[in-house]
C-alpha cells in the first residue's frame, strides 16, 4: 500500500518583537555612530530628540529599550544609509567620512549630508536615503 504525499505546512517565521526590533536596531546605531564619529547631541537628534536621560539608558542597556515607532523607522533609515555607504565607497575610511564631507548635490546644497540628516525630520534621512539609493542604481 501506497501513502500519499505529506504535504508540508510551512508556518512563517514569527515576526521580531518591538523589543528585539529596539534592542538590535540601538546596538547596530550605536556602533554607526562610533564609526562616523558623531557627538552626543548629534546621535540625540538622530534618533529624534528622546530626552537625554532617556537616550543614556538606551546607550547603557538596548535590551531593555522599547521604541516606537518613529525611532524605528529613523533607525532603518540609518542602517539604510550606511549599508548604502559601505556599498558606494568600499573602504571603511571613506564611507565613514561622506556624511561630514561637504556635497555639492542638490538634497545637500554645498552642506554635508550630516547637516542634512541632523535637521530633525524624518523626510530628511529619506531624502539622503533616496539619493545614496539612486546612486547606487536602486529605486529612488
Amino acid at each position: 500500500m501506497q501513502r500519499a504525499p505529506r504535504v508540508s505546512r510551512s508556518v512563517p517565521p514569527p515576526q521580531p518583537s518591538v523589543a528585539d526590533m529596539s534592542a538590535a536596531g540601538l546596538r547596530a546605531f550605536f556602533n554607526i555612530a562610533r564609526d562616523w564619529a558623531l557627538s552626543a547631541d548629534e546621535q540625540i537628534v538622530l534618533l529624534g530628540s528622546p530626552g537625554r536621560s532617556t537616550f543614556f539608558k538606551w546607550k547603557a542597556a538596548p535590551q531593555t529599550a522599547r521604541l516606537g515607532r518613529d525611532t524605528l523607522e529613523r533607525l532603518s533609515l540609518i542602517l539604510g544609509i550606511y549599508k548604502a555607504l559601505q556599498i558606494l565607497l568600499p573602504q571603511a575610511e571613506a564611507a565613514d567620512g561622506w556624511i561630514k564631507r561637504e556635497n555639492a548635490a542638490p538634497p545637500f546644497g554645498g552642506r554635508r549630508a550630516l547637516d542634512r540628516m541632523l535637521a530633525g525630520n524624518v523626510s530628511d534621512l529619506v531624502a539622503v536615503r533616496q539619493y545614496l539609493d539612486a546612486m547606487r542604481g536602486g529605486w529612488a
